[in-house]
């Protein structure tokens, strides 16, 4: 039976009674009481240790533990939360021919947020392209803030003869990603503990993946591409949320994977970080869902309840979503009933749960509404 935790009021009452009885002749309920005021000093007192009490025993478990007891329990297991990633890109400076931006040069975006060039570049033809990437802030983060569209503006922190001080993005700032929050990292720390390491099953695959920035979920099946290959489907829907999520880059095999073709972009960045852990003679693909869009027809929702709808049934599609699963009819209609203030509706299409083809992870569509 769980424990009530007496609140402050009871704790109060219970204080000066306890009072009352061991000094007769006393009255530790009168308002003005000196022995009152002891009493609920007392009480508060009481009153704090039980929410200290309350706190640690949440920390005593990682079901419910967080922030460093959260790591704690992590690191027990050799989970660790996973840093900030900063977006990257590329952005173009005009100037005179000849003159050089260095590696390392401090560029600003229009709102404030630093960046710095990774490698150098020489004008010619009357421009520069140099990559950049997002610094982290005073308190180690930028993050997913780093993303930014083409033709965002940046401006050269510190002036270079020779080329113009305002530039912009030739190409998205993509992969930037906060800090795994407390219940992303649980979800991992209890998946850990829930699937112990089996030397490269299903799940070590699916562990190695989500412990790579900016990975949110993860699939693995096995001889996908001939015997003894494994192939690892992952999704970013932070980081890439511009894209729905998916990875931007193309299917393949780690960097120093001599036996298939080697993976660019996010798939890359994954595929690098499973090679040096997988069984020894495993070939891995790391590969991008194929997106199938699930255009959805409701009946009688209220404008004001048609964002919120929207999002319901997208994140039901996240939630039931796997490459070559299903999207079951059902789960959108209780997705749509989940949605506050609306309790009258029809879910016209689909009528029938739908079969997905190999590899596709569905995504919401268009949806329609009457």
């Amino acid at each position: 039976m769980p424990f009530s935790r007496p609140t402050l009021t009871q704790l109060r009452n219970a204080s000066a009674q306890q009072l009352n009885a061991e000094l007769p002749g006393a009255d530790a309920l009168l308002r003005f009481s000196n022995l009152r005021v002891i009493a609920d000093i007392d009480a508060a007192l009481a009153c704090m240790l039980y929410g200290y009490l309350d706190w640690i025993a949440l920390q005593c478990t990682p079901f419910t533990a967080t922030d460093e007891y959260l790591e704690a329990w992590g690191a027990l297991k050799g989970v660790t939360r996973k840093p900030c990633a900063q977006a990257s890109g590329s952005i173009v400076f005009t100037g005179t021919n000849g003159n050089l931006i260095a590696i390392g040069a401090a560029v600003q975006r229009s709102d404030g947020v630093a960046y710095i060039t990774t490698d150098a570049g020489k004008v010619a033809g009357g421009s520069v392209t140099v990559p950049a990437s997002a610094v982290p802030d005073p308190q180690g983060l930028t993050g997913a803030n780093g993303d930014c569209a083409q033709g965002t503006t940046f401006t050269l922190s510190n002036a270079i003869a020779g080329i113009d001080s305002t530039g912009y993005a030739s190409t998205a700032f993509l992969g930037g990603a906060d800090i795994e929050s407390n219940d992303d990292y649980r979800s991992r720390v209890l998946y850990v503990y829930q699937n112990p390491p089996q030397g490269g099953d299903q799940n070590d695959y699916v562990e190695w993946a989500l412990a790579v920035p900016g990975v949110t979920r993860a699939w693995c099946v096995g001889n996908g591409y001939g015997v003894g290959s494994v192939v690892v489907w992952i999704m970013m829907d932070a980081a890439n949320s511009a894209y729905e999520g998916f990875p931007q880059g193309t299917n393949g095999c780690a960097t120093d994977e001599t036996r298939g073709p080697t993976a660019s972009g996010d798939q890359l960045t994954v595929a690098n970080a499973i090679y040096p852990v997988r069984p020894v003679t495993a070939l891995v693909y790391v590969v991008s869902p194929v997106p199938y869009h699930v255009d959805i027809s409701v009946q009688g929702i209220a404008v004001q309840y048609q964002d919120a709808v929207s999002a319901a049934l997208a994140a039901q599609l996240v939630t039931d979503g796997e490459p070559g699963g299903e999207v079951i009819v059902a789960h959108l209609w209780s997705a749509v009933s989940s949605v506050p203030g609306v309790n009258d509706f029809l879910v016209l299409s689909p009528t029938q749960d739908i079969s997905l083809p190999s590899g596709a992870l569905p995504a919401l569509g268009v949806v329609t509404w009457s």
